[in-house]
């Protein structure tokens, strides 16, 4: 038997790889070649021949398969699937070649910023040498536009096992050079999964983004704040006391009925993380884009596992052409689990076509006024940069000129407890921030000072 397991470098490090691609290419057929499990579990999903809900098979000890459903109807599920992955396994069908979905999933794999993908022809053995270079060149024609241009290519066959073994040493060896996730140890398990087994009662699945699940753990299920105990938890079919960031978890609780949760909900730490009505984020709307984006359009947002009807509100221009950037207000008609910098995709509310993507940037900021423009724009210039000190110095609302707690700051910047410290030393000495005298833990921004002073002169005067 050919071992899965990735280096003994990185063996601690957990990985899931997910399918892309048009409906009837083999996905599955592929996963179940790969691994030896068969992912369509559904009653109709056997009968049709088609996978209908995300199907999860184990790679090895470290590596979780995720396989989407192809068909157009399916995105949202897929999008559900994919938005935790590490590497894209995109499947094109020699017999079919490039289809609609194949460019769907592509664009949003690129949106969700995925960087690492292998390409599988399958049903190599229905199709000729000269067809198969047809279906090679179609796909890198497609690709040729994106960011994998260079993705290996490998024909394989299902029937014949042709191309199996090298496409999961393929796999194997490009696991090995992706570098371990940023974990912020604040937990984070988006749902997928939600089923009740007689006997244990409510168990809900999904990939720990961030953070770690323990066993006796006292929880908060997103966005109802329901309270939770984490009674057992399992990562490939094995029981396990502590999960970690990337595992696969299925966590058997209490305090809920399954009927009370559903896909889209998130598990978090109590008072981590907020329920989330509005976000202000940097949106990039796709060169194939049907038509232009309009301020206040109903669009389907979906980020994790999620999908809620929104509204765009674009603060400084009326429209957005295909291809265009700009930072925006989403006005969610439910709340949901997001934190900054999650990546989410936009579809439109009918028909349904994937249009844009982008990145959470504020999460439940003020509403968007006119006479905000300025420190609107300000603020997401920051939050859109690399350097961590901006993000902290974004976080201190100049409007209403809040302090802001310690926690506050990690949760609006995406830093760790220590990250956090070292760069508020830094701010502190530079005084571009300072501490509240009697409670360190409270802070305020020397812009925030600046204004509260102007004000106190316009008193004064």
């Amino acid at each position: 038997m050919v071992n899965n397991t990735p280096s003994k470098k990185q063996a601690h490090r957990q990985y899931v790889i997910g399918t892309a691609g048009h409906i009837d290419h083999g996905k599955t057929a592929l996963v179940k070649q790969l691994t030896g499990v068969n992912t369509d579990r559904l009653p109709e999903e056997k009968k049709r021949g088609i996978t209908i809900d995300l199907g999860f098979a184990h790679f090895s000890e470290d590596v979780t398969i995720i396989d989407v459903p192809g068909h157009e109807r399916l995105v949202k599920t897929m999008v559900a699937g994919v938005s935790s992955i590490d590497l894209m396994l995109l499947v094109v069908a020699a017999d079919d070649g490039v289809m609609p979905q194949t460019r769907e999933h592509i664009d949003i794999i690129q949106l969700l910023k995925i960087k690492h993908g292998v390409v599988a022809i399958t049903k190599s053995d229905l199709a000729d040498e000269d067809w198969l270079k047809l279906v090679e060149d179609d796909v890198r024609g497609l690709l040729a536009s994106s960011s994998f241009q260079q993705l290996p290519i490998i024909r394989t066959s299902a029937e014949t096992g042709e191309g199996i073994d090298e496409l999961r040493d393929t796999l194997r060896n490009m696991l090995e050079s992706i570098p371990p996730r940023h974990d912020t140890n604040q937990l984070r398990l988006p749902i997928d999964r939600v089923f009740s087994i007689k006997g244990f009662g409510t168990v809900l699945a999904g990939t720990l983004l961030s953070g770690s699940l323990e066993t006796g753990a006292k929880l908060q299920l997103l966005p109802s704040l329901s309270e939770v105990r984490v009674r057992g938890l399992q990562s490939h079919d094995s029981d396990s006391d502590v999960l970690k960031i990337g595992n696969r978890a299925a966590v058997n609780v209490v305090g809920v009925d399954a009927g009370e949760i559903h896909r889209g909900m998130a598990l978090i730490e109590p008072e981590t993380f907020p329920p989330v009505e509005i976000i202000n984020a940097q949106l990039s709307l796709l060169q194939s884009a049907p038509s232009k984006l309009k301020n206040n359009q109903r669009i389907r947002l979906h980020i994790h596992t999620a999908e809620v009807f929104a509204r765009v509100l674009l603060p400084f221009q009326s429209a957005l052409n295909p291809g265009d950037e700009a930072f925006i207000q989403l006005k969610l008609e439910e709340p949901l689990h997001a934190a900054f910098q999650d990546r989410f995709i936009i579809r439109q509310y009918s028909p349904q076509n994937t249009i844009g993507g982008g990145v959470v940037l504020q999460v439940n900021p003020l509403r968007y006024r006119k006479k905000y423009a300025e420190p609107f724009r300000r603020t997401l210039e920051n939050l859109a940069s690399d350097d961590p000190s901006l993000h902290i110095i974004a976080s201190f609302d100049t409007i209403r000129c809040l302090l802001q707690r310690f926690n506050e700051l990690r949760f609006n910047t995406g830093l760790t407890s220590d990250e956090l410290k070292r760069s508020l030393k830094k701010l502190i000495s530079g005084q571009q921030i300072f501490r509240e005298s009697g409670k360190p833990d409270r802070y305020l921004s020397a812009e925030q000072l600046r204004v509260v002073l102007r004000a106190i002169n316009r008193l004064l005067d």
